[in-house]
């Protein structure tokens, strides 16, 4: 068996650890920040946003000078002092916003970016079923992390014992960095695919800053994205909430959340399947509808059978939304580009993932209702399908 695909499965694993548990389980804990220290949802919701702002630029910029698989070790290490640090954490706000950027550096460093790059190396022609692959380790710890992980630590130990158990759990990363994970086919004497000579993109130099900031596609690509993800994130950190504002069941929650996450594996399997062989932006027009689409379901949530409907549509979309965003880049800017692009657009797009989340935070504390915010959730996701749909071909350049 070509080795990429051992990479891929350590891809997978890092993903379902480093992402999908800990930061899908972060807003099941919501609800006791607000009864136990008195926060407003927007200022709960304030952390993710805040260190999104201050954090994730200044390491996207600078990620693609390290290796990603020494990174990775790195912001797994970052990922267990911070969820041990909100388990002992009182009710000073400076404090829980400090420890959000201490998960947000985490996040850059083990997070999506550095295993994209290192898929990007070691696939081409599969690439995309590679990037679900990967991307069905985050689906996978998502979807474990509110029904299976948090709840049950929660209901034995208590919310603070369940995080700082959380965050040794992140831990078991480190040997498969070590052990399994390497930055590029080279290093175990192989090429992209597992083929006779490298393929052609990985000739090409990367493409600078400046001359991706002038591609009319590099800002379609992060505007579509941007707005798509903020779109998910309003809905992910405010789905337990909501849920219980329509007098259902904190289960229930968790049981949305881990069908949410099942479709999404479909979502990511489906659509990476697809992305090899269709035009990647038609494929990710739809997987952005897909997102959109059942966002209004969410005002009728307390009738029988919603949400359980909208959390399968829901998650089918979301499962592929993410991962196309790589796949996109690499076919507009090359592989050799990929963490350069991915270094600007992911935070951009993380910008949106956590402070959307908290306008519709304020609108909730102010209107005294989810209405008008989802109407607004609804619209970004459908701007989001409609920038996707405006993208240029591969290599048609706004200028040289």
């Amino acid at each position: 068996m070509f080795y990429g695909w051992f990479i891929a499965g350590s891809c997978f694993f890092i993903l379902a650890m480093t992402v999908g548990m800990p930061l899908y389980a972060m807003p099941f804990f919501y609800d006791y920040f607000i009864e136990d220290f008195g926060w407003t949802r927007a200022q709960t919701t304030a952390g993710w946003g805040l260190a999104t702002i201050i954090v994730l630029p200044i390491g996207g910029l600078l990620i693609h000078r390290f290796s990603p698989r020494k990174l990775i070790i790195v912001g797994a290490v970052m990922f267990a002092i911070a969820l041990n640090c909100f388990g002992v954490m009182g009710g000073a706000l400076v404090v829980y916003y400090a420890i959000w950027c201490l998960v947000m550096a985490g996040y850059v460093f083990a997070g999506p970016i550095p295993n994209q790059v290192i898929l990007s190396q070691w696939f081409a022609k599969n690439r995309g079923m590679a990037m679900a692959l990967a991307y069905l380790g985050l689906g996978v710890g998502g979807a474990l992390s509110q029904k299976y992980v948090a709840l049950p630590l929660i209901n034995a130990y208590g919310w603070q014992t369940a995080l700082k158990t959380m965050g040794l759990m992140v831990l078991v990363v480190v040997p498969i960095c070590l052990f399994v994970l390497r930055d590029r086919p080279g290093e175990k004497g192989l090429h992209a695919d597992g083929a006779s000579e490298p393929p052609a993109e990985y000739e090409a130099e990367p493409r600078p800053f400046g001359f991706l900031l002038k591609q009319k596609g590099f800002w379609l690509l992060a505007i579509g994205s941007f707005c798509s993800i903020g779109a998910i994130g309003s809905v992910d950190q405010h789905t337990k909430l909501l849920v219980r504002d329509s007098g259902l069941s904190e289960a229930l929650a968790a049981d949305m959340t881990f069908v949410k996450l099942l479709a999404s594996l479909a979502g990511r399997v489906a659509m990476g399947w697809l992305a090899d062989r269709l035009t990647k932006k038609y494929v990710m027009v739809a997987a952005y509808l897909f997102v959109a689409a059942p966002i209004p379901l969410l005002y009728i949530i307390d009738q029988d059978g919603m949400p359980f409907l909208f959390a399968a549509v829901f998650g089918f979309g979301l499962g592929a939304d993410y991962m196309l965003i790589p796949l996109m880049a690499a076919e507009l800017f090359g592989a050799n580009s990929l963490a350069r692009v991915m270094g600007v657009i992911l935070p951009f797009d993380s910008i949106g993932q956590t402070t959307f989340p908290v306008l519709l935070g304020y609108l909730h504390d102010t209107l005294g209702n989810y209405d008008i915010g989802l109407m607004i959730v609804f619209s970004l996701a459908l701007l989001g399908a409609i920038a996707i749909g405006a993208l240029p071909r591969a290599g048609q350049w706004s200028s040289e």
